[in-house]
């Protein structure tokens, strides 16, 4: 009688605590952007050269407000004697609130400065740091909207201008990806297992595993012990959805198949969980090592997401580990109505005679005598030609990984980055069309004082700037800082440009000889240094990744030569999945480029999360192994897993396409990289290349464990 009610009351204790953190951590979504992030300095390392140059150029202002360029254009060219409106208008956009006040006076805005060709004009507005730019620049749009005559377009751009639009295009993250996110997975698991209760179960499980997650990372970035941004934010929500409904898949197959071998409920639960608690820790496990290599980047961004996304990885796999177990016991098999599960004691001991019947490999068959469908078909094509079958396979995606060549991961133009239509993006070519496309963006370089001449002089001159002054006093007097002087350099083409990089780059190289002290900052020396860290990290962090998840496989494997093997298989597969991806975004997509940050994240993402399905896989194969033979083994562990594993391929693809519908380039290409990846790897690599392969090797697969040993028709 106690143990009956320890049984229904221990699933509603962990059930209860699961709802309780959920309603907590549930409301904590919205406050997420009180702690979020997306400027682009503020990911760079303290040591990086625009990074220094901005800390000494706070010097010399006596605020941290942020410029925006305002622009005026005309359908046809007005003469100065014509400029009186806009005078007044620049009065009106000074009467906007959170606009800067210098030296304690009121909110001034410079202009109107018309262009040459009279199509124009521009003012420069400084928003303050108090303010929430996303609110003054909307107030700037409305005063504009209000006061420009008919055919006059206004448009607000600069960093203010592209830091709202940003902040736009994230709005609203969490409703809209979370739904599209959700509704996805919900659909392929009603057609995958055609239960009504089941998608629900599976969907709390994944959606508490988020909210309680969500807790622990604000509290962090509360206490700045990470950097939160959009970004990161948007992959948290689709990373724990995607995982932990994988992993409750792995249980939820074990416990159907245990439904049918097993009278009670708690006796398939205990054999279900005693069989997918060591793959699922595994993954998990192996998610987060990967992961936490990130802590190892030299960008912020990168270094944050690390412990971000290992944190919801942690709560998934809790979440999928008590309370779907404990979900599941309280429906029994009800939570697979109609097509419950049925314990069946005549197909039961059929079952156990064939499992147990004695090791042999006198026909390919052997192993998968109890399944059927598609799988097995799979399969027994393994079996009959394994070698045509993983040459076919690796030719295959050798000729995707070659599209690696055309992928251009050295960042992209700050205009590129927003998808959806934008003021910003739009005032910056219009900007472009009727003064230096550089203004409001300047080059900043802070020197020693005794170096002014020389370096005003380098600077003046340097081609792809149109001029340069130094920061001075009321009286013309320059202003002398601890020693130092700051220079500012108009950009002739956009400082997101690669010709304005190019120019940055050819600067600091003369520099160095003229003042080696001095330091060029602004925003296109932080896009410089943000591409170059980025890079870097690629060529630190992938061998780490490789190294700690071949570690990983080897403990649990027991072997080095299939770790080694499924190691470089996932690998390949990101190299092809990049390849392909890289095709896509150049002709068919028209993407100007990626972020030099995406082959990372993309790399970490497909690798940790690829290697999961042959996690899966593998130790199920090692399992049937030991009862009857490697090549039986092999073939009934992928006729089991194989519906499965594809169908937790397909959830996550399908949560990481979700992404797409933010429109923000980076995450865009994310989502097709690893959406694509995740299938290429469940359908192509998983259930084809290892499974031929490993069958091709046969026994010697488990090298050097005894299971590598045994006779050679096991």
């Amino acid at each position: 009688m106690r143990n009956r009610w320890v049984r229904v009351l221990l699933p509603v204790v962990v059930v209860l605590i699961w709802l309780v953190g959920a309603a907590v951590g549930g409301p904590t979504f919205g406050r997420l952007e009180e702690v979020s992030s997306n400027d682009q300095a503020s990911f760079l390392p303290a040591s990086a050269e625009s990074t220094e140059a901005g800390e000494l150029q706070q010097q010399f202002s006596d605020s941290d407000a942020v410029p925006a360029v305002i622009v005026a254009e005309f359908e046809s060219p007005i003469e100065p004697r014509d400029l009186g409106p806009y005078e007044a208008l620049g009065s009106a956009l000074s009467g906007v609130e959170g606009l800067h006040a210098p030296a304690g006076g009121p909110p001034s805005v410079a202009g109107p400065i018309p262009s040459e060709d009279g199509f124009a004009v521009q003012y420069v507005a400084f928003v303050s740091a108090d303010a929430e730019p996303t609110e003054v620049v909307d107030g700037l749009r409305a005063v504009l909207a209000d006061e420009l005559p008919s055919g006059v377009r206004g448009y607000v751009t600069g960093p203010a201008g592209f830091t709202a639009d940003l902040a736009g295009a994230f709005s609203g993250i969490d409703g809209i990806l979370l739904g599209v996110a959700l509704g996805a997975v919900f659909i392929i698991l009603l057609a995958v297992y055609r239960s009504i209760v089941l998608p629900f179960l599976v969907l709390l499980t994944s959606v508490a595993a988020l909210a309680t997650s969500i807790l622990l990372v604000f509290a962090f970035a509360k206490l700045d012990w990470i950097q939160l941004s959009g970004q990161s934010q948007g992959i948290l929500s689709i990373l724990v959805i995607g995982a932990a409904t994988d992993y409750a898949l792995l249980l939820v197959a074990r416990f159907r198949e245990a439904l049918v071998e097993k009278e009670t409920t708690w006796e398939a639960m205990r054999v279900a969980y005693r069989s997918s608690v060591e793959p699922i820790l595994a993954s998990g496990a192996t998610v987060i090592l990967g992961l936490l290599c990130l802590l190892f980047s030299d960008l912020n961004s990168n270094r944050s997401l690390g412990p971000i996304a290992a944190i919801g990885i942690v709560f998934s796999l809790g979440a999928a580990l008590t309370l779907l177990p404990a979900l599941l016991l309280l429906f029994g098999r009800s939570a697979f109505w109609p097509l419950r599960p049925r314990y069946d004691v005549a197909k039961n001991a059929a079952r156990h005679e064939g499992m147990h019947a004695a090791p042999s490999e006198a026909g390919p068959e052997t192993g998968l005598e109890q399944l059927r469908g598609v799988w097995k078909r799979v399969a027994l094509l393994v079996a009959r030609r394994p070698r045509v079958l993983w040459i076919a396979s690796l030719l295959l995606l050798v000729t995707g990984a070659l599209g690696l060549t055309q992928l251009q991961a050295s960042g992209v133009p700050q205009s590129a980055l927003i998808l959806a239509p934008s003021n910003a993006v739009d005032g910056q070519e219009a900007l472009a069309r009727h003064f230096d496309a550089g203004s409001g963006s300047p080059v900043q370089v802070v020197a020693p004082e005794a170096d002014q001449s020389a370096v005003l002089e380098v600077v003046t001159s340097q081609p792809g700037i149109s001029d340069a002054g130094v920061t001075s006093d009321p009286s013309g007097a320059a202003v002398v800082m601890n020693g130092r002087v700051l220079i500012s350099g108009t950009l002739v083409d956009q400082a997101d440009s690669d010709q304005a990089e190019d120019v940055v780059r050819a600067l600091r190289t003369e520099l160095d000889d003229v003042s080696p002290d001095a330091l060029v900052g602004g925003v296109t020396a932080t896009a410089i240094d943000t591409n170059d860290t980025a890079l870097a990290d690629l060529v630190k962090i992938i061998p780490l990744v490789l190294l700690v998840i071949l570690v990983v496989l080897i403990i649990l494997l027991r072997s080095i030569l299939a770790p080694v093997l499924l190691v470089a298989s996932v690998a390949l597969s990101n190299a092809t999945a990049l390849g392909v991806s890289a095709l896509v975004f150049n002709g068919i997509l028209g993407f100007e480029g990626a972020d030099a940050s995406v082959p990372l994240f993309a790399f970490v993402f497909l690798v940790a999360l690829g290697v999961d399905y042959n996690i899966f896989l593998m130790t199920r194969v090692r399992e049937e192994s030991l009862r009857i033979g490697t090549r039986p083994g092999i073939l009934r562990g992928l006729g089991i897993t194989g519906g499965v594993i594809t169908s937790a391929g397909v959830v996550l693809a399908a949560t990481f396409a979700a992404l797409g519908v933010i429109p923000i380039l980076f995450l865009a290409q994310i989502a097709f990289i690893v959406a694509f990846g995740v299938l290429l790897d469940t359908v192509l690599v998983r259930s084809l290349l290892i499974p031929a392969l490993a069958y091709d090797i046969g026994p010697r697969i488990w090298w050097p464990s005894k299971l590598g040993a045994v006779p050679s028709q096991r």
